[in-house]
């Protein structure tokens, strides 16, 4: 077989230089040509929105520039995979690819089937790697967490130190959002991408915002300052996971070294990051091994159970269901794509059980606003909170209380809804109870200017809850459970469950991550 004229790196959910295992072996062999495909069957897939497409835009003029001061600037093209690489090989002849496994959705994974396949056919040779700790092919989940630790304190990828520009080729501009067809939305504010941003994001917490990560990340009002705002990069890989583990490690250690005065909060909360992105890589290994998890609840007997009222979920998708806790956070989410796990729970569990709704009529709307938004993660936790997972508690959650305990002054509630703005202190979490005085003084008139309660929540989650436990009272939903703890529970979970006959418990404190924030 001939020899490869030249090297391509695919760039997809990668991109950096540090840490990139593709580059680096690519740069050792030979001339490489970095592209990034844009694939409009991606960018108008139902999980894909403009706000997505603005921050890979900027992580590639940020790579761009990174690979350009290797020698070779990143290449673009517009167009589906296989034809792309076809018509680069028509025009350029022989060259090996090179990529990262990727964990998606269906779409994405037969994409990358369809590139192998053409390789194949052509003789050209196509390496993958791993990344984030995900095992491809694992047969066995009891193995899984010693493979992710393995692979998260090995060595990063070294960055190449030089690689010369090919001749001849076209750079290709990156497209905008009208370009591809996309529709424009309007941020009140958004996490900029590329990697530099992500590694003075990772500074600032491990430096300063990080110290009171473990008390802070479940209210609205703290959050956004206190965790690590990490999640878009780790999505979109501006970062990778082994970068940010550890640079968390090396701060851990660091602390340890500190006098007890100045340590404060810090040995707490960069404990549970990284518990918490140990978490991230548990969840993407669902997905990985149980694809059909995008369309199927993990235990099927819940499929079918629900049903769908357009009504309630337009209420629901605008932020006008009448509850100001539920409106507020996704208004907020609507407008800078940032939401904390607490809150994300909060949207997911009022759809799930106070309005009935399948979790499969309405997660695509998250994966959209999500500007973090990463499929294993995503779909894992939208069915847990929903309660089909069959493994975990099941958390109802109570918007009143969420809103008293964690925005007990109203101000996130104000910020997001001004029709409340006007609304006294004792009425802000419960407008429904104002009189018609206090509306009239207030400036809000319920069922005008803000809802009426789109439910009666006490009522609705009594009613969720005794259905959710009629159908985990069938056999085939236990059998199905079952099947589930064996192959995606935790192992100290499992272990847990197996000696108490019962599903295991949540890890201590909110599961925050991307796609639940980190």
């Amino acid at each position: 077989m001939e020899p490869p004229v030249f090297h391509v790196v695919w760039f997809k959910r990668d991109l950096r230089v540090r840490d990139h295992r593709p580059l680096w072996e690519a740069a050792q062999r030979g001339r490489v040509l970095p592209l990034y495909i844009v694939e409009p069957s991606v960018v108008q897939a139902a999980d894909y929105e403009a706000r997505h497409w603005a921050f890979i835009r900027e992580s590639l003029e940020d790579l761009r520039a990174d690979l350009a001061g290797l020698g070779q600037p990143l290449v673009v093209r517009v167009g589906e995979a296989v034809e792309v690489f076809q018509r680069l090989h028509a025009a350029a002849g022989r060259f090996h690819l090179w990529a990262h496994q990727e964990t998606g959705t269906a779409l994405t994974y037969a994409r990358d089937r369809a590139v192998r396949a053409w390789a194949h056919e052509q003789g050209l040779t196509f390496t993958e790697y791993p990344q984030r700790g995900v095992v491809r092919t694992l047969r066995d989940r009891d193995t899984w967490a010693a493979q992710f630790d393995a692979y998260m304190t090995a060595p990063e990828a070294r960055v190449p130190e030089a690689m010369p520009r090919l001749p001849n080729v076209r750079l290709g501009p990156l497209p905008t959002g009208a370009d591809l067809g996309l529709s424009p939305t309007v941020l009140a504010a958004r996490q900029p991408g590329g990697a530099a941003a992500g590694q003075a994001t990772l500074r600032t917490f491990l430096a300063e915002r990080g110290a009171d990560y473990h008390r802070k990340l479940s209210s609205p009002l703290t959050a956004p300052d206190h965790c690590s705002r990490l999640s878009p990069h780790l999505a979109w890989g501006t970062l990778s996971l082994r970068q940010v583990i550890q640079a968390a490690r090396q701060q851990r250690q660091a602390v340890r070294s500190w006098p007890p005065a100045r340590r404060g909060g810090w040995p707490r909360a960069l404990a549970a990051f990284e518990s918490r992105l140990h978490w991230h890589g548990h969840f993407m290994q669902k997905l990985e091994s149980d694809p059909r998890i995008e369309t199927e609840s993990f235990v099927t007997t819940y499929d079918g159970v629900r049903t769908h009222d357009a009504a309630r979920f337009e209420a629901w998708q605008a932020g006008c269901t009448g509850y100001p806790m539920v409106d507020a956070a996704m208004r907020s989410l609507t407008a800078t794509g940032y939401l904390n796990f607490r809150m994300r729970a909060l949207l997911v569990s009022f759809a799930a059980y106070d309005l009935w709704l399948d979790w499969r009529s309405f997660h695509h709307v998250l994966a959209r606003r999500w500007l973090d938004y990463e499929p294993g993660i995503h779909l894992s936790q939208v069915q847990m909170q929903s309660g089909t997972s069959g493994i975990n508690t099941l958390r109802i959650y109570n918007p009143t209380k969420q809103a008293q305990d964690h925005d007990p002054e109203g101000e996130f509630i104000r910020r997001w809804i001004p029709e409340l703005e006007g609304v006294p202190k004792a009425f802000i979490h419960t407008p429904w109870l104002m009189t018609k005085a206090v509306q009239q003084a207030s400036g809000c008139r319920l069922g005008a200017t803000y809802p009426m309660p789109v439910v009666d929540h006490a009522q609705a989650a009594r009613q969720a809850k005794a259905r959710i436990t009629q159908v985990r009272a069938w056999p085939e939903t236990q059998a199905q459970a079952a099947a589930v703890l064996d192959k995606h529970g935790s192992r100290r979970g499992k272990r847990r469950a197996q000696a108490r006959h019962r599903p295991p418990p949540r890890p201590r404190g909110d599961v925050d991550q991307q796609s639940l924030p980190l």
